[in-house]
């Protein structure tokens, strides 16, 4: 086990794989994760089993969601014990029970609005719920710039966004959180920030001096939003030339206060597979220990790309201590 992180934020973390997965059976790669009240863990993956459920200690209770999606994305926890499973390639929003009973689809299977359309849905990435009002919001960002919400039995109610680099506008909605105070807290990836808006779309303020901004949770309890990055420097070109050993560049996970303000920077390395690495966060979510739970797509952004390709560790758990 290595620690990592700083004050009263520092972690165990083991650099492997978390959760005790029957034989055979593997993740591929995590892309989201979820966690419920009872800290039961919802891994969301691309492997052959969509859904696995484990308790905090990492003992596998439940899976399901076989054949039902086309590519892992985002998952979400409702307030009304239901979980939100976001499949970006065929452009919808399914919400199932914690057993995998299916109770609500937003978008029509298979078909997208068009490429930065401004409508629901291209290629969206993640969902949010409000803890209070159930109000849902979309995170609709991989070809397309917009925010969109809807009520809780699924009537869309506003659109916000375009693409660009001013507040309110997006370079890659990544992923979505909120805080039940009315705030809705958009991972805005490739523009390396998190933006702030109210429910109704107006934008309040903005996170900056981040990497890539990819994932986002909110410890609504604590007042606390933890921000999972990817690597923000320039690769190994074939000159030679890039700083992919820098540190400070991500990829890591940071704490901020609600006002924005950092309180801890958790992971310090650059990528890489040994304890106290990340690769690419991808999905994040925190426990009622405070113990963070970080999904990386580690085989899509690294594994595919090693000789020969191979699967790497795509799921990690950060154990807070004091």
């Amino acid at each position: 086990m290595t620690t990592i992180g700083e004050g009263d934020y520092t972690y165990e973390i083991s650099g492997e794989d978390w959760g005790d997965l029957p034989e055979g059976w593997s993740y591929k790669e995590a892309t989201s994760v979820a966690v419920d009240e009872d800290d039961n863990v919802y891994v969301f993956n691309r492997g052959e089993h969509p859904v696995i459920v484990f308790d905090r200690d990492g003992a596998m209770i439940n899976s399901w969601g076989e054949g039902i999606f086309t590519s892992a994305h985002g998952a979400a926890i409702g307030p009304d014990d239901s979980i939100y499973c976001i499949d970006a390639a065929d452009h919808t929003v399914r919400k199932f029970t914690f057993d995998g009973k299916l109770l609500m689809t937003i978008g029509e299977k298979g078909r997208g609005s068009g490429r930065l359309s401004g409508k629901p849905f291209s290629n969206p990435t993640h969902a949010a719920v409000d803890p209070n009002t159930g109000d849902i919001f979309v995170s609709d960002g991989y070809s397309n710039a917009v925010v969109h919400k809807y009520s809780p039995d699924g009537e869309h109610l506003l659109s916000w966004g375009r693409s660009g680099t001013d507040p309110g506008e997006f370079n890659t909605v990544h992923n979505i959180a909120a805080d039940g105070d009315g705030n809705v807290y958009v991972a805005d990836r490739e523009n390396q920030r998190v933006q702030v808006f109210d429910s109704s779309g107006n934008f309040q303020s903005q996170w900056n001096d981040l990497a890539m901004a990819s994932c986002i949770t909110i410890d609504v309890e604590n007042s606390l939003a933890y921000v999972g990055e990817m690597y923000a420097g320039i690769p190994q070109n074939p000159l030679g030339w890039g700083n992919w050993t820098g540190k400070r560049l991500g990829p890591r996970v940071t704490v901020f206060d609600l006002e924005g303000t950092v309180v801890a920077r958790v992971g310090d390395e650059p990528q890489g597979e040994g304890p106290g690495q990340f690769i690419t966060p991808h999905g994040i979510d925190v426990d009622s220990h405070g113990d963070i739970y970080v999904a990386e797509v580690s085989y899509a952004a690294y594994g595919s790309r090693l000789d020969p390709p191979r699967e790497v560790r795509s799921l990690q758990k950060l154990v807070k201590q004091g």
